[in-house]
This record gives structure tokens, C-alpha cells and sequence, in this order.
């Protein structure tokens, strides 16, 4: 017997049939709730909302739970690359060692942008933001390719569309922090691998050979995995709500990028280092801060500790806190805001106020000393948030579009006047 719910407005009784996901989740279908009844939920934010159902990413965040297509975030992290975890999420299952190659190769041939990007790239003064820069070279790719825009395009072309987009968002995430730093632009050199090959763009000055550090190259490799999809966040369902139009991924996409740009969804590991900066010109005393985080009255909250989906505790962290400690130790910075980093990780790990509101660092203050230590400006940390997060929205625009889902319409409350009788301007 199929499970219902039943709703009473106004003392009249509604039954409506309650889904069960594959990992036992419960909701409560009201498609058809303003239809039968007249009326509609509110939930400010979407918090218990469920727009769509997804095969995608699965997130416990009470037990610590990440997982991908089934596979658990530890042995992805562990055991794969981002270009396999890409693959994994845009087309639903791991790929044998000839599709990984042909992925891989398919995407070196496009690493290469159109040379007028540049014109619009040269537009931007360098005091741009460069979140702000890579959402406009992206969505600029609708006008290089309007094919694109054909809401029926052949499965082929979707293909190239997805291959093009992970080609060339590290060449635009590059390019943006060249055009801050006032740089000449540097194009990709595809004798590299993916990390390795952003990495070189990113810092390789002219008539200079640069050399790809392998620890760092495999750490940012983690970084990106990690950060790969997140489930239903803000600005997954920016990406989602915006591909429900027939939008093309470009500007789906590119929408993403600017919801993700806002300082409470993309920026928390920026305000990590902003955090450990103040408390540096503060004299560095940890005890103080930790102290000053106890007190409820005083204002302050250390960021990077805790998280609002996970209740116990983010497995990202487990996994980038080894990462951080091998680069800190490889490249031997010397940084007193790291220090600082170290020394506030030190007291939270062991300290019984944080310990008991389970208050341990997340994956935005790991990756945020990361790339700190590697020198990469708090401007940028969006960016490389975003390079990470793509294969997810690509996969979220994918499926969305795959499974043939309506456009997204929100309702609301109205709340504002009622009908008034329009008076012209000289009798008012």
C-alpha cells in the first residue's frame, strides 16, 4: 500500500504520496497541493524544500556522509583523480582506462580559448574582481559557440559543450588572476596533466622556465575533488533553476559562478585568512581568540570550524588535513599567519568546548592555509573553488536537462498593499 501524508487546511483533508529515496530518505510529494487546495508552502531559503530528485551526490550531513554516484568521498579522494571523479559525476559511472583517456585527451584539444577572449579580457581593469572576470569570459562562450544555444542540441554536441567547459576554466580562472596581477596571460602547455597544467599558467612569468611542483600539483588535484559537487547548494540550484529555462551550460554555468561569488556560500575559506590576519595585527595571541569565541556576548566566531550541513563533522576535512600538512612541509613556508592556523587547529582538536559542539575545522580552513602557503591571493579562493565545483554543475545542468524537467517557478506570500486607487502627481 502506497504511504501517504495527510495535510488539513481549514478543516479539510489532503492526502499526498511520500517518496522514499534509495538511502531512505523521506519526502512529501505537494506537486499537486495548489492545484487541490489553494494553497502553498512557505520555506524561507528552501531549507526542507526538495526541488528535484538526483542520482548524483548523496550527503548525511548528521553522519558525516559524502558520497558520489555511490562511491564514498574517502576513496575518491584517496584513490582517484579530478578528471576521473569529472567523468564519474557527468556520465554516472567510473571510467575504464580507454574512456579516461579519450576524456583526458578530448579535453587537452580544447585548452585553447578564442584569441578575441582576450579583447575581453583586456577590458577588465586589474582592479576587477576576478570572480567577476571568469563569469564573463565563461558566459562568452555562448557567442564563440551558438550552437550552443540550441535547448535540442545532439547528445555529441552536449559532449563537446562539457568538454569544452572543463578545457577551458582553468585557462579563464588563470587568465583572471593574471589580469589582477597585471600580468601578460600565459596559454596552456598540454604536455602537462590538468592540475599541473593550470598551475604553470597560473605562475609562470615570461623568459622564465617553470617547474610544476608534483606535491602541489597533487594537492590541488585533491582540493578539487573535493569541492567536486555538494548536493542541492546555492549555487548548484542557481545552475539548475537557470538550465530549467533551456538556458545553454555557458550561461547556466556561468550563473553559478556569480551565486557561488556571494561571501556566504563561496567565501568561507577567504574569511579563514582574513580571521587569522586579524588576529595576527591583534599580536597573535591565540588564547584570546579561543577564548573570545567561548564568550557568546562578544561577537566574534572562529570561521572554519564546523559547518551548517554537517552536524558531526566534514569528512573533506579528514582528508585535506593530511594534504596541508604535506604541503606545509614541502614547501617549508615560513608565515606567521599560518602559525596561527596551526596553533588555533591545535587547541580545537583537543580542546573540550569545541570537541563537545563538535566545532572542528572544516574543509574551508584546510584549503584555506593551502592556498595561502602557496601564495595564491584570498581573491582567488573563490575561483579555484569554482574550477573544482564544475563538474558537478555540469552534471546537475545534465541531468536536469536529461530527465526533462520543467522550469523552475517559485510561489510566494505576498505581503505588500492591496488595491489603491492611483492619484495623479499635482493632487498627491
Amino acid at each position: 500500500m502506497a504511504k501517504t501524508a495527510e495535510l488539513i487546511i481549514n478543516g479539510k483533508s489532503y492526502k499526498f504520496p511520500i517518496v522514499e529515496g534509495t538511502e531512505n530518505e523521506i519526502a512529501v510529494d505537494i506537486s499537486t497541493l495548489l492545484e487541490d487546495s489553494g494553497a502553498i508552502t512557505l520555506d524561507l531559503g528552501y531549507k526542507n524544500t526538495g526541488a528535484t530528485k538526483s542520482a548524483i551526490t548523496f550527503l548525511d550531513g548528521d553522519k558525516g556522509i559524502l558520497r558520489h554516484r555511490g562511491y564514498s568521498i574517502e576513496e575518491l579522494a584517496s584513490m582517484s583523480s579530478f578528471l576521473e571523479v569529472s567523468y564519474l559525476l557527468i556520465f554516472g559511472e567510473l571510467p575504464n582506462k580507454d574512456q579516461l583517456d579519450k576524456f583526458s585527451d578530448d579535453i587537452k584539444r580544447h585548452t585553447m580559448v578564442h584569441e578575441d577572449i582576450k579583447k575581453i579580457l583586456d577590458g577588465f581593469p586589474s582592479s576587477s574582481h576576478p570572480m567577476g572576470v571568469l563569469a564573463s569570459m565563461f558566459c562568452a562562450q555562448t557567442a564563440f559557440y551558438p550552437e550552443s544555444l540550441d535547448p535540442n542540441r545532439s547528445a555529441e554536441g552536449v559532449y563537446l559543450s562539457i568538454v569544452r567547459s572543463l578545457a577551458k576554466m582553468p585557462t579563464f580562472a588563470a587568465w583572471a588572476y593574471k589580469n589582477a596581477m597585471g600580468h601578460p596571460v600565459n596559454y596552456p602547455d598540454n604536455s602537462l596533466n590538468y592540475c599541473s597544467r593550470f598551475l604553470k599558467m597560473l605562475y609562470a612569468l615570461p623568459a622564465e622556465h617553470y617547474e610544476v611542483d608534483p606535491i602541489v600539483a597533487s594537492a590541488l588535484d585533491k582540493l578539487l575533488i573535493l569541492h567536486a559537487d555538494h548536493e542541492q547548494n546555492c549555487s548548484t540550484s542557481t545552475v539548475r533553476i537557470v538550465g530549467s529555462s533551456k538556458a545553454s551550460i555557458y550561461s547556466s554555468i556561468s550563473a553559478g559562478i556569480n551565486a557561488l561569488w556571494g561571501p556566504l556560500h563561496g567565501g568561507a575559506n577567504q574569511e579563514v585568512i582574513l580571521m587569522l590576519e586579524a588576529i595576527k595585527k591583534d599580536g597573535g595571541d591565540v588564547e584570546k581568540w579561543i577564548n573570545k569565541a567561548k564568550d557568546k556576548n562578544s561577537g566574534f566566531r572562529l570561521m572554519g570550524f564546523g559547518h551548517r550541513v554537517y552536524k558531526n563533522f566534514d569528512p573533506r576535512a579528514k582528508i585535506i588535513k593530511q594534504t596541508a600538512d604535506e604541503v606545509l612541509g614541502k614547501l617549508g613556508v615560513n608565515d606567521p599567519v599560518l602559525d596561527i592556523a596551526l596553533k588555533l587547529e591545535e587547541v580545537a582538536l583537543r580542546d573540550p568546548y569545541f570537541i563537545e559542539r563538535k566545532l572542528y575545522p572544516n574543509v574551508d580552513f584546510y584549503s584555506g592555509i593551502i592556498y595561502r602557503a602557496l601564495g595564491i591571493p584570498v581573491d582567488m579562493f573563490t575561483v579555484m573553488f569554482a574550477m573544482g565545483r564544475l563538474p558537478g554543475w555540469i552534471a546537475q545542468w545534465k541531468e536536469l536537462r536529461e530527465n526533462k524537467e520543467p522550469i523552475g517557478r517559485p510561489r510566494q506570500i505576498y505581503t505588500g498593499q492591496n488595491l489603491r486607487t492611483y492619484v495623479p502627481i499635482g493632487k498627491r
